[in-house]
């Protein structure tokens, strides 16, 4: 059986919501409804990695793995290498689950296990959505994906993707099958350790997307398609949606 490992980047500091990872979502913060989740997918272990004793504090109360990590982390997948070293323990892949989504569903982590499982060969997976609606296709927040015809990325955008001439935007969805892409990741570890030493890429820049840096640099992302929307939490309107959420799932 596949050896994978989950890392959930947790930091404190948020500029739209401060302690984040300890927000309260009905008797539970996300940070625990975060491992939970994880802990029900095809994992040997699923650990927090943070830059802030109050989290570690938190999760090691709960009984979760928590390990403290720089704080000066550029990125998450920075930090999940550096708690990835910390462990010291080998893996066959690495899943990055960002520790914002308290609804993740484990089948979502599953999926990327699983391409790991049939092609050991493969350097980094993620996950896509089919888009559903017209706000979702413009939304600069929600990065669209084409793939190629082995369902590998060959560019991310924050603009709708691909450009179809022939027909006015409101006309696109009827016409196309676009992607968005869930930033859920996974790697292989000698493929972690590369891509944390690559400097920010042109393409990178332009769209404040990590990926593009990957894909720069002549890496492979393989992808997985699930139908499951998630729902990040990044502001205090977030929070109010996830809390009717879950009263919806108490009915």
């Amino acid at each position: 059986m596949l050896n994978a490992v989950g890392i959930i980047p947790a930091r404190y500091a948020s500029t739209r919501l401060p302690g984040k990872p300890l927000t309260d979502l009905g008797g539970k913060t996300m940070i625990q409804r975060v491992v939970e989740q994880a802990r029900q997918a095809q994992l040997s272990r699923v650990v927090v990695a943070t830059d802030d004793e109050r989290i570690l504090d938190h999760v090691r109360g709960f009984g979760g793995e928590a390990l403290l990590t720089s704080p000066d982390h550029p990125s998450g997948t920075d930090r999940v290498f550096d708690a990835y070293c910390q462990l010291d323990a080998p893996a066959d892949c690495i899943i990055n689950i960002q520790g914002d989504e308290p609804f993740i569903q484990p089948e979502q982590i599953n999926a990327l296990v699983r391409l790991f499982e049939a092609d050991p060969r493969t350097q980094l997976a993620t996950l896509v959505k089919p888009v559903e609606t017209q706000e979702e296709l413009l939304s600069p927040h929600m990065p669209k994906v084409v793939l190629d015809a082995r369902g590998q990325a060959l560019y991310f955008s924050r603009h709708p993707l691909p450009y179809l001439r022939q027909a006015p935007p409101d006309q696109w969805l009827r016409q196309h099958r676009y992607l968005r892409h869930i930033g859920l990741y996974a790697y292989r570890p000698d493929i972690l350790a590369e891509i944390t030493q690559l400097p920010p890429s042109p393409l990178e820049l332009a769209e404040s997307l990590e990926q593009l840096r990957w894909l720069e640099n002549g890496y492979h992302i393989l992808t997985a398609e699930t139908t499951v929307a998630t729902l990040g939490i990044d502001t205090p309107e977030d929070v109010e949606r996830a809390l009717q959420v879950l009263a919806g799932q108490a009915r």
